[in-house]
């Protein structure tokens, strides 16, 4: 197979694992009124962390995070606390009602919860190694 075929093939399924990935997410999202990327910041607040660390993690602007934060917040689904370590740090956490649409979500979305899961941990390292590769990160 000429070379140019496998890498039409190969992003293929890039895009389409992507593909799957956000339609099952949108969909487990949208009867809790959260779009995709709120019910993200969520699962990612189920063990508190820092609104730096939250932006890094959903590759956002701090000032985008702070909008998403003041949208689960409103709907208490998740609240600003201080640092137990720094008191000028804020920390954000799901609270209970929080949690209980992180339970919620992660049910409704077991491709995106765990998309690794059909690969044996001898594949999942080949995979990791493969990608860093891919971005030149040997």
């Amino acid at each position: 197979m000429p070379s140019d075929e496998l890498t039409s093939q190969v992003v293929a399924l890039f895009a389409a694992i992507n593909r799957r990935y956000a339609q099952e997410s949108e969909a487990a999202a949208a009867p809790h009124e959260l779009t995709p990327l709120q019910a993200k910041a969520l699962r990612a607040v189920e063990e508190p962390m820092a609104m730096r660390q939250l932006a890094e993690k959903l590759c956002a602007e701090p000032s985008n995070v702070t909008a998403i934060v003041d949208r689960l917040e409103a709907r208490g689904l998740a609240e600003r606390r201080p640092s137990p370590g720094d008191r000028r740090v804020k920390l954000v956490a799901a609270t209970e009602a929080g949690l209980s649409v992180i339970a919620n979500l992660r049910a409704a979305t077991p491709f995106a919860s765990h998309p690794l899961e059909r690969l044996d941990q001898e594949q999942r390292e080949t995979l990791r190694d493969l990608l860093h590769m891919m971005l030149g990160e040997e």
